[in-house]
């Protein structure tokens, strides 16, 4: 990287983050811990909101449970990064540049690029009109108010009706057991593509269904929902299912701000990224997270926190070796668990391989469930970690011969 000069003196190198998720906060976090007090390096942190959205207990909120508050800019305060709270409404990466809520430009010399997923609302049609999502605390909290006036519409708190969960992915399986549990009176209906549980072992897969139909989770494989209704669903084959709430889990996608910039985006728009997780069409744009198409031996990445906190500390540091003239290394990371939460006193979880695949090893019941709280709990203290001891942040598992490019099995 070249830093630029303004009548022969040096100024700082402008670093900007975009989005404060898991990934995001990771890189913002190492940056301003490991350039704290220095004067050629500067950082700005873009996000819509102040607070910090844990995405893996929106379940959580969504069913009315309460969370911490957690700030961005507390986290943030003293290592000497600025927080700029707005939309993202444009990004120019020829002339380097970041429009904000359509009325502020923040240049920069390199972007941490880290907008990521929300779920798919686009592809099937009614989804956006009838169906909830958990995008955001926002989208939760409006959800909440919903399944708190169909849960207690007879005035006992025991009320009557159906909720429909679509995906049978892990935050549609979590999603089902928390509403469930939480409103025992309501009917709640699983709707999927593939069994849940399907990639885990048979054991702990088993296991995992045992427990939504323990908590009166009505779960239906090889269904696909291709309309959403005012009061329904509708099934290929023309079949319909009644839905008082429909909760909308299948799929994600993501900006599609990184596309209309020019970077070079895969077919689901994410930036596709070098070794090093630049922008392999515009080097001084890093993407991380969710944002992001990294490929490893085994790959390329799905989103998780797991996986997206690696790659935004990975982003900082490689940044600070190009300021210091040096080649940012290669990013490897391997999984190692999927925990899944089933109401708040049981869950499964599943360890891994480094490729994903499922060991025969795993955890269930109340071992899981106080495993399951130590990871959802376990970003923001890591944040606060990294802030005083940034090296901290660059301990991940690597993933051995799964992640060795050029290297067999």
């Amino acid at each position: 990287m070249n830093e630029r000069r303004t009548a022969g003196a040096r100024t700082a190198h402008r670093v900007v983050v975009l989005g404060a998720g898991y990934a995001g906060m990771s890189a913002a976090v190492q940056l301003a811990a490991r350039t704290r007090g220095r004067a050629d390096v500067q950082v700005t942190v873009v996000n819509a909101r102040e607070r910090f959205t844990e995405r893996m207990r929106l379940h959580l909120t969504g069913t009315g449970q309460q969370v911490a508050h957690l700030s961005i800019p507390e986290m943030l305060a003293g290592t000497g990064a600025r927080f700029e709270r707005g939309w993202v409404t444009a990004v120019d990466a020829d002339a380097r540049t970041v429009r904000i809520d359509d009325d502020r430009v923040l240049p920069y010399d390199t972007l941490v690029y880290g907008l990521g997923g929300v779920a798919d609302t686009a592809s099937v049609p009614g989804v956006e009109e009838h169906a909830h999502t958990l995008n955001g605390a926002q989208d939760a909290e409006v959800l909440a108010g919903r399944l708190a006036h169909l849960g207690n519409s007879n005035g006992s708190g025991s009320g009557r009706g159906t909720v429909v969960v679509v995906g049978t992915g892990l935050t549609g399986i979590e999603s089902a057991a928390e509403i469930a549990e939480q409103y025992p009176g309501l009917r709640v209906v699983l709707l999927g593509r593939t069994e849940p549980g399907a990639a885990m072992n048979p054991k702990a897969g088993a296991y995992l269904r045992a427990a939504l139909v323990r908590l009166g989770v009505r779960a239906r494989s090889g269904v696909e929902v291709v309309k959403v209704l005012p009061g329904a669903v509708e099934l290929a084959g023309g079949e319909s299912v009644p839905a008082d709430v429909v909760l909308w889990t299948s799929g994600t996608r993501v900006s599609p701000l990184a596309a209309a910039a020019g970077l070079g985006v895969d077919e689901r728009g994410r930036v596709v990224t070098d070794e090093a997780l630049r922008s392999v069409s515009h080097p001084a744009v890093y993407a991380v997270g969710d944002a992001a198409a990294v490929r490893q031996h085994y790959g390329v990445m799905h989103g998780t926190c797991q996986g997206g906190m690696p790659t935004g500390v990975h982003a900082a540091v490689s940044i600070l070796r190009e300021l210091a003239g040096r080649r940012p290394r290669p990013f490897r990371f391997g999984y190692y668990h999927t925990p899944v939460s089933l109401g708040r006193h049981d869950a499964v979880v599943q360890f891994t391989r480094p490729d994903d695949s499922p060991r025969r090893v795993h955890l269930t019941g109340r071992r899981a469930a106080w495993y399951k709280e130590v990871v959802t709990a376990a970003p923001w203290p890591t944040y606060g970690r990294m802030r005083k001891m940034p090296a901290s942040g660059a301990l991940w598992p690597r993933g051995g011969r799964f992640t060795r490019v050029g290297r067999q099995r």
